[in-house]
């Protein structure tokens, strides 16, 4: 497409500089509030921070510099442009930082997750930060240059930029160190260097795995031993997005969580997720890695919980009305209830009750052997929190319904998020009151555990995903609860409750679930079920730890 050309030429280097200085002062709010509350007015030396204003235009400079050649000289200022003002509305909105986890989780939603971000501040920014300067980057003409002129200026360019960094650091060395030493959250906020090394450890992250092909074995030598004559009907719920101090169990002042409570469900009042996000936070809970030595794409290039059960032959079946698994159920029966095919309650979002429709049906149909259950939920997934749940369940009044929670008060967010978990509750009894129908059959429990948190909020700073290092504790301390049916004598409840409070990770899913289904596996490790120090039988000889 052809556009209008401006009546006067510019020189490249020339537009690398003016859009560098307009990246630094239209799409760095976030970064320059952050570096203000780290070194506020008064406090910090004037000059330091008219140094640390230069520099990073230079270093933008610099930047671009790396990447712009050619035909491509346009397209890719234009390109981190628009790419500059989405990520500052997030940024600014939302506090959200754009990492390579972040990405990964926004490559992964689906269509009616997304449509929930599009608002009308969306529009404004991307129209007045991102489309107007593109626009104008469009039309400029640029000087034409020879290739071998273009590689002389380009070097004369890089040198300046690097004198100018120079002339920047030097004099303040000692700012600098702290700089860097004592806030290196702060660069996460810079745009747009961090969203594209974010990007680039993305990219490079799964060009390493692109040549993983076999999947390495776990638990392959699993079974249930043949003393073990109960048949176990387990179900974990994974739940999305739930903050531990919002369950009455663990608490909360408003009565958040009436039919855990009615049903004496065991809550765990400190545990903690692997990460921020769905994306790495599921395919972790469900990996023998455990949190220290986790990495996405050693997780998938060999076998989880589900693999371990099904070598021990239990019936798994993965339910969903989130976007998916995540890759965890990628070898396991699957099935997404997030349409009306299959869901019978959708009003019109799909309701995490409805995946509890046909599943009598299913445990009716598998007359040998254990049964495990995922039902994955949508449950507290922002910011369309009043979404997540139906009108019937608005409790707490006024709720926000707002999908850009800055034009809606602190109240009616914490009104939305609570009713939503109001909501999560009820889903729970339902599931417990299913598996009450099946206790005659089977030993019978729930296990409860969320992905991750949420910011409601506080400090500005809303939503999820934040680097887990620099990350809220509501972003990271979750809820997690344990139901048993009249079957699990050997569990110890009164002393279960009395260990209630130690911590906890999702390093604990994996072994609690094992020890609930008895199975024996090189895999457990019996340190990290929650259940074995309470067990009233002696504990179950699993094998020595793999």
């Amino acid at each position: 497409m052809r556009y209008p050309s401006l009546p006067f030429e510019i020189g490249r280097h020339s537009l690398l500089v003016i859009v560098a200085i307009y990246l630094a002062v239209f799409c760095n709010y976030s970064f320059s509030s952050n570096v203000l509350k780290a070194y506020p007015p008064g406090q910090a030396e004037v000059g330091a921070m008219i140094s640390l204003a230069i520099l990073f235009v230079a270093v933008n400079a610099l930047l671009l510099a790396s990447l712009c050649f050619g035909r491509l000289y346009k397209p890719i200022v234009i390109a981190l442009l628009l790419i500059s003002s989405v990520v500052a509305y997030f940024a600014d909105v939302y506090g959200v930082i754009v990492s390579d986890e972040m990405i990964r989780n926004a490559l992964q939603t689906n269509a009616q997750e997304a449509a929930d971000l599009m608002t009308g501040k969306l529009a404004l920014y991307l129209l007045l930060m991102g489309l107007l300067p593109a626009l104008l980057v469009a039309c400029v003409r640029l000087r034409k240059l020879s290739p071998l002129r273009e590689v002389r200026e380009r070097i004369v360019f890089v040198l300046g930029a690097l004198l100018v960094v120079i002339a920047c650091v030097v004099p303040f060395s000692g700012f600098y160190a702290s700089f860097t030493r004592e806030h290196k959250a702060l660069r996460a906020y810079a745009i747009p260097g961090y969203p594209l090394y974010s990007l680039g450890k993305l990219f490079f992250a799964a060009e390493a795995a692109s040549g993983t092909e076999n999947v390495r074995l776990v638990g392959e030598d699993a079974h249930i031993p043949a003393t073990d004559t109960d048949r176990e009907l387990i179900i974990l719920v994974v739940g999305e997005t739930a903050r531990a101090d919002r369950f009455s169990v663990n608490g909360y002042g408003r009565e958040t969580t009436p039919e855990l409570t009615a049903n004496h469900a065991v809550s765990f009042t400190n545990f903690w997720s692997c990460g921020t996000s769905t994306a790495v936070s599921v395919p972790c809970m469900f990996s023998t890695l455990g949190e220290k030595k986790f990495d996405l794409h050693r997780a998938a290039a060999q076998e989880n919980l589900l693999d371990i059960l099904r070598h021990a032959d239990v019936n798994v079946l993965w339910l969903d009305n989130n976007s998916d698994s995540k890759g965890v159920a990628i070898r396991t029966s699957y099935q997404s209830y997030k349409s009306a095919e299959l869901n019978p309650i959708c009003d019109p979002e799909c309701r995490d009750v409805g995946m509890l429709a046909n599943l009598q049906r299913y445990i009716d149909s598998k007359p040998k052997g254990d049964i495990f259950i995922v039902l994955h939920q949508m449950g507290n997934h922002g910011p369309a929190y009043s979404k997540r749940y139906p009108k019937s369940f608005e409790r707490f009044k006024p709720a926000c319904e707002d999908a850009e929670l800055g034009n809606c008060s602190k109240q009616e967010i914490d009104n939305a998020y609570d009713n939503a978990v109001l909501y999560t509750d009820h889903f729970l009894g339902k599931t417990i009151e299913m598996l009450k129908h099946n206790d005659e059959k089977f030993e019978t429990a729930l296990f409860y555990v969320s992905d991750h948190g949420e910011s409601l909020g506080e400090n500005g700073i809303y939503l999820h995903g934040l680097p887990r290092a620099i990350a809220p504790e509501a972003q990271t301390h979750i809820p997690a609860l344990l139901w048993f049916g009249k079957g699990f004598q050997e569990i110890d409840r009164g002393a279960l409750r009395k260990m209630s409070d130690m911590r906890l990770t999702h390093d604990s899913v994996v072994h609690t679930v094992l020890g609930l289904m008895e199975i024996q596996t090189r895999a457990y490790r019996p340190e990290l079920d929650i259940l074995n120090k309470v067990r009233s039988e002696a504990p179950m000889k699993h094998g020595a730890q793999q």
